[in-house]
């Protein structure tokens, strides 16, 4: 009866050690993979870049709506410049274009005003434009500043490659 026991209890054992260290290697796994999606996480952004000129250069053709084109309105020639020295100064845009006097028409408190406004096109990363937003309304005259953004469906991939390299990775 003793050899009985003897051999179960040394099952039991061998069943106690096997568990123990699949536990052991399944936490383990389980936390290298956690490790592994967080670190994923943190670096989509410069993985996105890297995976969108991979696809270009593998491709020859451009991933829609990797880049946009921002509207912004300002008062004044003098405001539009500042502004948009302000954006290339911290790398938030690869181009600005400051369009002469334009007239518009809006409304503000119920009534239609009629203005002479200047228009900035920026062009830049879609993944920039809340940085660019966010700078606009701290530093824009308007209570209210005007700032839309479109995304690039299609254009010149050497444009696009060099805007690529002028607007530093998130």
């Amino acid at each position: 009866m003793t050899f009985v026991a003897t051999n179960r209890m040394e099952w039991l054992l061998r069943r106690v050690k096997e568990a123990a260290a699949f536990l052991s290697a399944f936490r383990s796994v389980l936390l290298m993979s956690c490790l592994l999606l967080v670190l994923c996480v943190s670096m989509y952004p410069g993985l996105w870049s890297i995976g969108v000129q991979l696809h270009s250069a593998l491709t020859g053709s451009y991933v829609p709506g990797h880049h946009s084109v921002l509207l912004i309105n300002s008062p004044t020639e003098r405001a539009a410049k500042d502004i948009g020295r302000a954006i290339m100064e911290r790398r938030l845009a690869a181009s600005i274009n400051i369009l002469s006097r334009t007239s518009t028409m809006y409304y503000w408190k119920g009534e239609i005003q009629d203005a002479s406004e200047v228009l900035m096109l920026v062009k830049t990363k879609t993944s920039r434009i809340q940085q660019v937003v966010d700078f606009v309304r701290s530093v824009h005259p308007y209570a209210n500043p005007e700032v839309l953004s479109f995304p690039v469906e299609d254009g010149s991939l050497a444009y696009m490659k060099w805007m690529d390299e002028a607007i530093p990775d998130d």
